[in-house]
């Protein structure tokens, strides 16, 4: 992997780094929480004007045909400033719906639009006591003719009433993956939206849909393809998710070595007190590691490396991690005025839990490494012989992720495997 960035990702990172600046300050952060659109409109025509709205979209729809190395640029950026934006969920989400599965009819509707930042497409996915998985999509679909009929609701739908068109996962039909997506106009008869106020303050909407009809011609892809669809959208969504967590870490370490530098106690700096200055040089060196996982999972994306989907979600849930851990960290540094409304670290405490818990948690995300490392029967480190791939790796799961019982069984046959545990009553023999 090649960690130097060229000349033009430094003006990407530069450029970035000045529009934030400019337009999207703390205090445009603070304007835009449970604002009931969400986020400031010079920023986005700004992110129109300059191409990175449609950064990683193809030329062909007006976008810049940028890798995923320049995206997570991007992110790390956004990260850093806390930026309000629905580029996520219309450009990257969205927008690779569209491109994985859209007719050509839709491609030409939809995308330029997208790039210049004319329509916000949002995803309206989630549902009350659903999961992650497919199981978790309840909202039925029912066929009649041409013309789907919706009853359900979602909830946690982003800027949902800026958007010209709701990206929604519909249940088709009784097996576990007769999924669809449908475009739905959220000013349509029957849809209802209702504001949510989340722990980080941003604006999502219940929507509520009763007998909502949308036309067959508005699925994205074939009966029954909509979960494939969106399983590799996320996969490549979540490592621009891992940067901007990243990026968000990074800026919350640095205010909070900036204050323990300046401020005194018992007449000297806080970081010159050694459990300060472990706190921060343990917080520094995660990090680095986690900025290091993002950009490889990055380029693997970008080089078409096998390999790139498990280093995704190791990516987005080591960074959400090492952000919750960083920004609790920072809280205890600046003791009980980092809790207050004032206080710029705050904000980045909340986001950052928020994104825990969002676009697959950890437990999600570690069913994915699980599942890969196990059904592909991945290279263990014995204790005695070095690198070794298992014996009889376990028959791949049809449906992608083990169930915790059946991982544990098998974290168990495999270490009776390598010698690890004696077999049941080994104990009690001389």
């Amino acid at each position: 992997m090649d960690l130097d960035f060229n000349e033009e990702q430094e003006m990407l990172r530069q450029t970035v780094q000045q529009l934030c600046t400019d337009h999207a300050p703390l205090s445009v952060v603070r304007a835009m929480e449970d604002d009931p659109i969400g986020f400031p409109s010079t920023l986005w025509k700004h992110m129109g004007d300059l191409g990175l709205i449609g950064l990683m979209l193809p030329e062909e729809y007006g976008g810049a045909a940028q890798s995923s190395i320049e995206g997570a640029i991007l992110y790390e950026e956004l990260g850093r400033s806390l930026a309000p934006t629905p580029h996520f969920v219309s450009a990257v989400i969205s927008g690779s719906s569209l491109l994985h599965a859209g007719s050509d009819a839709q491609k030409q509707a939809w995308l330029p639009k997208i790039a210049a930042g004319e329509a916000i497409l949002t995803p309206a996915w989630l549902e009350p006591k659903g999961g992650f998985g497919p199981q978790g999509i309840q909202l039925k679909a029912v066929l009649k003719g041409d013309r789907y009929r919706l009853n359900g609701s979602k909830q946690h739908v982003a800027f949902a009433a800026a958007a010209t068109r709701l990206l929604v996962l519909v249940r088709s039909g009784a097996g576990e993956h007769d999924i669809d997506l449908l475009l739905v106009d959220p000013k349509a008869p029957g849809v209802t939206l209702t504001q949510q106020y989340s722990l980080a303050a941003d604006t999502q909407y219940k929507v509520e849909f009763k007998d909502v009809s949308v036309a067959a011609a508005d699925r994205i892809g074939s009966a029954g393809s909509g979960w494939s669809t969106w399983d590799a959208v996320m996969r490549d969504g979540i490592i621009l998710l891992a940067a901007q967590a990243i990026g968000g870490a990074q800026r919350a370490l640095e205010i909070t070595v900036q204050y323990a530098q300046e401020r005194k106690q018992f007449d000297k700096p806080l970081g010159a007190f050694q459990a300060i200055a472990h706190y921060l040089a343990d917080a520094s060196a995660t990090v680095d590691g986690g900025t290091t996982l993002a950009y490889e999972a990055a380029w693997a994306r970008a080089a078409g490396k096998p390999v790139a989907d498990r280093l995704a979600a190791m990516a987005k849930l080591f960074a959400c991690q090492t952000y919750r851990d960083v920004t609790a960290m920072a809280q205890q540094v600046y003791g009980g005025m980092g809790f207050t409304i004032d206080c710029d670290i705050q904000l980045y405490f909340r986001r950052a839990k928020q994104l825990h818990l969002t676009w697959w948690d950890s437990r999600y995300l570690e069913e994915l490494i699980a599942a890969d490392v196990l059904d592909a029967g991945r290279p263990v480190r014995l204790s005695d012989d070095g690198r070794k791939t298992f014996e009889t790796p376990p028959q791949p799961n049809p449906r992608g992720v083990r169930s915790r019982k059946e991982l544990e069984k098998d974290l168990a046959e495999h270490a009776n495997q390598r010698g690890r545990c004696k077999p049941l009553g080994a104990a009690h023999q001389p």
